[in-house]
Formats: C-alpha cells, sequence, structure tokens
C-alpha cells in the first residue's frame, strides 16, 4: 500500500496519480460514500461529476447520524451492492478494510488512527497547508479529465473547513465572490445539522449547479429546504447558547438536549471566550441512546490524545477521531458516566 501522506513536495501531483492509478484498476460501477458536511459533500459531488464526465457508472451514499464507513451495520449495507471500486471521502481513515475484496481510495484530512487493508489512501493530514477533503478531491478530478467548472465545489470545502493559503481559493473568490461562497456554505452545511439530518438537497444542487448563487439564489424546493434547515438549527443553537458552561480543572463542559447536531457550533462558540480550557459539548439528544460530543480548545491541546488518555472501556470507533484541535465523539450512556467520572464532573453521569 501506499504510504498515507501525500509527497509534501508534490500533493497535488501525487493525489492525481495515485487516484488515476487506482481508477485504472477499476472495473464496473463506482459508488462514492461521503461526509454530510460542506466538505464532505464538496468532495463527494466533485468526484461523482468528474467520474461521470469520464464516463464511469457512479453511485452516491451519504452517512447518516451515527454512521460511518467501518461500523458493521454499513459495511453489511455495502456488501450487498455490487460494486467495481468503493470510494470514501472526508470519513476518516481507521484501521481495517471497509469493503473487502474491492478496490477502495480513501481520500482524507483527518488524522489516521489505523491502516484501512490494502486500500489506496490520499490523505492530505500533516502537510503545510493542510488541504481539505474536497481539495483532494479537485486535485484528482484534474487528473481524469477538465475540471474547471468544479472549482467552485473545492472552494465550498476549503470554506467548510476554514483552510486557508491556497491558490485554488484565491481563485474561486476572485471568480465567484468570497461572500457568494461563504453563503453557500452556511446553506450546504444546514441540512445535516437538522433533526432529520438529511443532506440530499444539498447534494443534489451541488451536483447540477454551476456556482454557489445555485445554492444562494435558486428558487428550487431545494433551495427553500436549505433556508428552512438554517432557520432550524438557529432556533435550537439560540436555546443552547443560554446553558451555562461547568468549568472544572483545565476543562469546560456545557450539556443540553437537542435533536439537531449544534454540539460543534457550541463548542467552537465557547472555545474562543474559554481560552484556557478544553471546551466539550455534549448533547443527549441528537441520537437516542447516545451521547454526543464535540472539543475544541483555544490552548494548543493535542485533543485527540486528550480523548485517548480518558477512553472509556466501551467507546466505539465513533469516538476520538478528526482533528487534534476538533474532534469529539459518541458515547453510549454507561461509557459517558464512566469518561465524565475520569475528568471529574460525576454530575454529568447520565440515566441509564
Amino acid at each position: 500500500m501506499l504510504p498515507l501522506s501525500l509527497d509534501p513536495n508534490d500533493p497535488r501531483g501525487d493525489a492525481g496519480r495515485r487516484f488515476r492509478d487506482w481508477l485504472a484498476g477499476v472495473d464496473g460501477r463506482v459508488l462514492v460514500l461521503g461526509h454530510f458536511d460542506a466538505d464532505g459533500l464538496s468532495a463527494v459531488a466533485i468526484l461523482a461529476r468528474a467520474l461521470r464526465a469520464a464516463g464511469r457508472e457512479v453511485d452516491i451514499r451519504l452517512v447518516g447520524k451515527g454512521e460511518n464507513p467501518w461500523s458493521p451495520e454499513l459495511r453489511a449495507e455495502l456488501a450487498e451492492r455490487a460494486l467495481g471500486g468503493l470510494i470514501v471521502t472526508d470519513l476518516g481513515v481507521r484501521e481495517g478494510a471497509v469493503l473487502p475484496g474491492c478496490p477502495t481510495v480513501l481520500i482524507d484530512h483527518h488524522v489516521p488512527t489505523g491502516t484501512p487493508g490494502d486500500a489506496t489512501v490520499t490523505s492530505g493530514n500533516g502537510l503545510k497547508p493542510e488541504p481539505t477533503s474536497a481539495l483532494l478531491a479537485y486535485w484528482c478530478a484534474q487528473a481524469i479529465g477538465p475540471a474547471d467548472d468544479l472549482l467552485w465545489l473545492a472552494a465550498t470545502g476549503l470554506i467548510g473547513d476554514m483552510a486557508e493559503g491556497f491558490p485554488e481559493l484565491d481563485e474561486a473568490n476572485a471568480r465567484y465572490g468570497k461572500t457568494a461562497l461563504k453563503d453557500a456554505v452556511s446553506l450546504i452545511n444546514a441540512p445535516r445539522r437538522t433533526a432529520a439530518a438529511d443532506a440530499t438537497p444539498a447534494l443534489t444542487l451541488m451536483l447540477e449547479g454551476d456556482g454557489p448563487k445555485a445554492i444562494t439564489k435558486g428558487d428550487r424546493a431545494e433551495n427553500a429546504a436549505l433556508h428552512a434547515a438554517k432557520a432550524e438549527v438557529k432556533a435550537e443553537l439560540e436555546a443552547a447558547k443560554r446553558v451555562a458552561p461547568k468549568v472544572r480543572d483545565g476543562v469546560a463542559l456545557i450539556r443540553f438536549h437537542s435533536p439537531t447536531q449544534i454540539h460543534p457550533l457550541v463548542a467552537q462558540q465557547w472555545r474562543g471566550r474559554l481560552k484556557d480550557n478544553i471546551v466539550l459539548a455534549a448533547n443527549t439528544g441528537y441520537r437516542p441512546g447516545w451521547v454526543h460530543f464535540a472539543a475544541r480548545s483555544a490552548t494548543g491541546t493535542d485533543l485527540i490524545a486528550f480523548l485517548a488518555r480518558h477512553r472509556p472501556p466501551g467507546a466505539t470507533e465513533a469516538y476520538g477521531n478528526g482533528h487534534r484541535q476538533a474532534t469529539g465523539g459518541a458515547l453510549r450512556p454507561a461509557d459517558w458516566n464512566a469518561f465524565v467520572r475520569t475528568i471529574g464532573f460525576l454530575e454529568e453521569q447520565v440515566p441509564l
């Protein structure tokens, strides 16, 4: 298997070569499996559009609440499909093959936590600046055909993950307008944070649109769905913002109950106000039977290492992945209780 990280001296060329070489060994229908945030959706749209333009048959599957490619349930679903190849993007790099026997490529920028079998890996993790999954996908698309019309999608992924320092972003800002791209990202990100967590309306517009105004100015049902999603998330976030944090020994904990995925937003907002603490925003209402939480910090602490030190015995692959400065996870109530006991918040245990 190729090294996980790209050649720092030629990341664009290395990404393209890896993808082109992988694709040459694929015969049959390709499934693009991706995350449902702005970066993941952008990567999925870029790859699907580029592959279809190159004459490939492509299906798309977005993850939903609590899903990841290494879970037994999603693996079983993939095993039932007749696939020639599998692309997994913006969903991490973990131990074990996602779909044994199927040619697989992972396009990602999160901290790898294992070796994914014999899959080809195109990882931007550790590069300076660090490319997002969408930008990696754009480099891959350029290796198999003209991709200039996909530049705006690469930019929405970069903006969604707050990446800077790339000429592609500068070019997209000049061509499409910085404000238009940022407004598009805000709407693209909204559906996956709702209680339904259905990002299909955003993806539909991204697969068919010719720029950010297809997201922000359109009058289709999908555009209306994005605005409704944004309003739903805003209302839930306003309620959660009124919950006061509990601060102890360098850790601030904010616990609330919402069916929406606002815990990363809450953690990010308090990160700037509690600059000397690790901020944990915990949501007991996002998915029945689980406590979902987001971790952020302005201290420079390696949050993945912090969570690893306090990992409860029953934690699954849904715990402690992502970025060193932006991570989180999901725990069953018993494991959440074990976790908060180790970090000194006994009163934040939840009923079993």
